[in-house]
């Protein structure tokens, strides 16, 4: 369970305490409104999916934005997020709790064979000697 997923279990169980009348009603409207705003707040701070197929930044915040040239993520991991690391202090985060949740990780990237790409990326055959014609081998020849 990562930062966002953790808000909303919280989140969750907050609506679950007015739905069984936990709260006075002169403080229950106010509960709900604050529950409809974490869940706006949790809807724009998600997971990027742009970013999804992404090595290096496949766990980046979309709600946080992008900066620089080239449009690196402001938050690159969902539980760096500033605007759900404080809902999560208003639902009672606690160090312990934050250190124990997943981080979202990006795919580890492929490795790529130099061997196998030229010209930009594009895949070419390997080079090989053994179909050069024996007419045009020289006296040091060496397949």
């Amino acid at each position: 369970m990562d930062l966002h997923a953790w808000i909303t279990q919280q989140v969750d169980h907050v609506e679950c305490l007015i739905e069984e009348n936990e709260w006075p009603p002169s403080q229950a409207e106010g509960v709900r409104l604050r529950c409809e705003a974490d869940r706006r707040i949790l809807a724009r701070h998600t997971l990027d999916p742009a970013r999804a197929d992404s090595w290096m930044f496949a766990a980046a915040c979309m709600g946080c934005g992008t900066e620089g040239t080239f449009e690196e993520p402001v938050a690159e991991n969902i539980n760096d997020c500033p605007e759900l690391l404080d809902l999560a202090h208003a639902h009672g985060i606690t160090p312990e709790i934050l250190a124990g949740l997943d981080r979202p990780q990006a795919p580890e990237p492929k490795p790529i064979d130099p061997g196998r790409y030229a010209n930009g990326g594009i895949l070419t055959p390997p080079i090989t000697t053994s179909d050069v014609p024996e007419a045009l081998r020289g006296p040091r020849w060496k397949p």
